[in-house]
């Protein structure tokens, strides 16, 4: 039977709890504003690329030809998850999406290019590695979650030097990126970013889109440097992107976590007082009914009657 002692010991950690679940809730809160403003914030740098693309397409059309659409022969693989776990499916689901773009893939694959080497894969997350390892996906490097706004940048800057190595050494021919993207409300859904190469739709579109002024740009520095620097920030902009939305749907994935815990939780509480306050209940009318038992036991005895 539980006692008194015990359920005053289950109230208190469970009133710890729920001070750690509403702190945990504003510190996801405070995060996800974070992060959403630092995806808004590389708009306009999104927009100057592309009219840096555009003017590449305008004066160098040949190049177009060079990124158009091909089946990936070696792909190299950065997916986006969590170190921290509380976060509902944030990690399985977004495995699971990789999978079914893989074996759709696979099967493409085999029809249109043959035997094609196995994907590599960079994680940023442990518990996405985890969740890759049991699905049959080996993890070639692994890499911490930022745990600020700051610690993006260094993070990319280290994806970046990974992923040229890849294209360098291992002669990977196309890079995907997974990851969460917020949606309406708290959710998040996983999408696919092809970083490498460069979208031949995309790319199209930007050639035949007309240019804002009359004034055609004309170029005066080398086409590969001017590639290059281009490609270069389409790195990073796509990776620094791809990690602040998945920082943000986390935090977003934890917060509904945390809401839902916090209503179980006072849910408990309230059985716990109702409990203890019952069995309080019990206890005092319990001592009442010893007390009356032993009047009336006094009451009756020969030895009371008589001094009385």
């Amino acid at each position: 039977m539980t006692t008194l002692e015990s359920l005053q010991r289950k109230i208190k950690t469970t009133d710890d709890l729920q001070s750690v679940v509403k702190t945990m809730k504003s510190l996801a809160a405070v995060s996800i504003h974070q992060y959403e403003n630092a995806v808004v914030s590389l708009a306009d740098h999104s927009q100057v690329l592309a009219m840096a693309l555009q003017v590449l397409m305008i004066n160098l059309p040949e190049a177009l030809s060079t990124q158009k659409p091909t089946a990936p022969k070696r792909l190299g693989i950065v997916i986006f998850g969590s170190d921290q776990g509380m976060c509902g499916h944030f990690n399985p689901q977004l495995v699971e999406f990789v999978g079914r773009r893989l074996e759709r893939l696979h099967r493409f694959q085999h029809k249109a290019v043959g035997e094609v080497s196995d994907p590599k894969f960079l994680a940023v997350g442990s518990r996405v590695v985890d969740s890759l390892m049991t699905a049959g996906y080996p993890v070639e490097q692994c890499l911490s979650v930022p745990c600020s706004l700051g610690g993006i940048t260094p993070l990319v800057q280290q994806i970046v030097l990974q992923l040229e190595n890849w294209r360098q050494k291992s002669q990977v021919d196309h890079i995907w990126v997974f990851h969460n993207r917020p949606t309406r409300g708290m959710t998040s859904s996983p999408t696919l970013l092809q970083l490498f190469p460069i979208s031949y739709l995309y790319l199209k579109q930007l050639e035949q889109q007309p240019w804002p002024s009359r004034c055609r740009p004309q170029v005066k520095m080398d086409y590969n440097r001017l590639f290059t620097a281009i490609f270069q920030q389409h790195f990073f902009i796509g990776l620094y992107r791809a990690c602040a939305e998945s920082l943000s749907s986390e935090n977003a994935s934890r917060l509904t976590a945390m809401q839902v815990a916090e209503k179980n939780i006072d849910e408990r509480l309230q059985t716990l007082k109702i409990a203890h306050q019952q069995q309080r209940q019990d206890a005092i009318t319990e001592e009442l009914l010893d007390i009356i038992a032993g009047f009336e036991a006094l009451a009756q005895s020969p030895e009371l009657r008589y001094e009385g």
